[in-house]
């Protein structure tokens, strides 16, 4: 009787928990579902941009540019719905200051990556270690960058602006409106 009490009290606490980690929108946990939101956007943005720069020879801008925009697509879904709790935000809005806020993160990404990329390229050193190559470096780079864009850039005005309700808004609606995109 005593084990049976204990598991329902674990199982209440562990749904508790859940239930915190999901639904609150708290500081904490809305900056944890967005790290989550954002390692896996990550991980497919540094995917993708790795296949372009290693398996289709692109540059280091233009492979950065392509996993960018793929990971954005895929995080833009996730924050509206998962991350910042959206649902009273007119998607259209959102998705309008998002792509301003997303266009800002790939030029950061892009120009970033191929600075960084192009600072540390010749340091003989890093060749020189096991695995590293042209693919490591680059790799390395784009990483830093991701990094640094995600927590100063993105976080902070996807929480603030983006999935928020401003005062811009009623002005993007209505221009939207203008140009035909209107909900369904």
């Amino acid at each position: 009787m005593e084990e049976t009490s204990k598991t329902t009290e674990v199982k209440k606490h562990l749904s508790d928990a859940t239930d915190k980690i999901l639904h609150n929108d708290g500081f904490f946990y809305t900056f944890l579902r967005s790290s989550v939101s954002s390692q896996l956007c990550g991980w497919i943005d540094t995917l993708s941009a790795f296949i372009a720069f290693s398996l289709l020879d692109l540059s280091a801008w233009w492979s950065t540019a392509i996993g960018a925009f793929i990971g954005g697509i895929f995080n833009c879904i996730i924050n509206y719905k998962f991350t910042f709790h959206a649902k009273g935000i007119e998607w259209r809005s959102a998705l309008t200051k998002y792509a301003f806020v997303w266009t800002g993160s790939l030029l950061l990404n892009s120009y970033g990556t191929d600075i960084c990329y192009s600072l540390v390229r010749d340091w003989k050193w890093l060749w020189e270690l096991p695995g590293i190559g042209k693919d490591g470096v680059f790799l390395a780079s784009r990483l830093f960058v991701a990094l640094m864009v995600s927590l100063c850039w993105n976080f902070l005005l996807q929480k603030n602006f983006v999935f928020k309700e401003t005062r811009l808004d009623p002005y993007i609606l209505r221009a939207l409106d203008r140009i035909g995109i209107r909900p369904r």
